[in-house]
């Protein structure tokens, strides 16, 4: 792990391999370690860098306003990098398309996985879901919060906890617990938003798109995929992963890379 000064912050990254580069932006309710099975299968053909957002993981969280998608541009000047393909997970995807529309001639590519975008609401199904799967917790016990996040998005709506891996369970809770205190410091930090926001401007994104989601991903964002791969004039939507949800890069790594060597160029 190496960290590098990213406008005023200290941003964390692992880095390996070399070749055109790509960029890894971890889920909201994790940090860089979730593309454990990704580094090491992309870093044969590419030169790979997972950070942690700001805040997050072992980056740090200055109290000046900043946007997550100018930090990410931010690191690749602070590493000589003119262009590299962003693949993001979840709230990663948010980010990756963010800079793509706020800077366009820095990402050669697109991979999005359970990706929302911002400006999108969520449904009503998806709303009630929630109270039926995870209802009210407390949202300062972290420990509380985190078993009922991943058991809303690592398990997912059409699976039980026994159906998952329990390591995977066990890893994702962790990760998220130190994600949920990095969101709490962050309530506090004037974070900006892109303005206007990605929902309507998917036809602006010129680069190569592949968006996927798992088949036991929220119907939601299912159909956030199916959109953006409609709307992006160069988008390809792969077919749903079987037995995997929202962390599908970390569930299964295995055809997550090898689309993403296909994709990546």
């Amino acid at each position: 792990m190496t960290k590098i000064e990213v406008n005023g912050a200290e941003i964390a990254y692992d880095e390996a391999g070399s070749g055109s580069v790509v960029v890894l932006v971890h889920a909201g309710i994790a940090d860089r370690r979730m593309w454990r099975g990704q580094v090491p299968a992309l870093a044969a053909r590419h030169r790979v860098i997972a950070l942690d957002l700001r805040g997050y993981g072992a980056s740090t969280l200055p109290t000046t306003p900043f946007a997550h998608h100018d930090d990410l541009v931010g690191l690749l000047d602070a590493l000589g990098v003119e262009r590299a393909a962003l693949v993001g997970c979840s709230f990663g995807g948010r980010v990756a398309v963010d800079t793509a529309l706020a800077h366009p001639e820095r990402v050669s590519a697109l991979a999005l996985f359970g990706a929302p975008v911002s400006g999108n609401e969520w449904s009503e199904e998806t709303e009630r879901l929630w109270e039926d799967l995870v209802g009210d917790v407390d949202p300062e016990d972290f420990a509380a919060t985190a078993a009922g996040e991943v058991r809303f998005w690592v398990v997912g709506p059409t699976r039980e906890p026994a159906d998952v891996d329990p390591e995977l369970i066990r890893f994702a809770e962790e990760m998220d617990r130190r994600a949920l205190a990095a969101e709490q410091a962050l309530s506090a930090v004037e974070v900006e938003e892109l303005d206007p926001p990605a929902v309507d401007r998917l036809g602006e994104l010129r680069m190569p798109v592949l968006t996927a989601a798992g088949a036991d991903d929220l119907a939601d964002i299912r159909r956030l995929a199916d959109r953006i791969a409609d709307e992006a004039p160069h988008g390809t939507r792969l077919p749903d992963v079987p037995d995997a949800a929202h962390l599908l890069p970390l569930e299964r790594p295995a055809p997550v890379n090898e689309a993403l060597l296909s994709f990546l160029p």
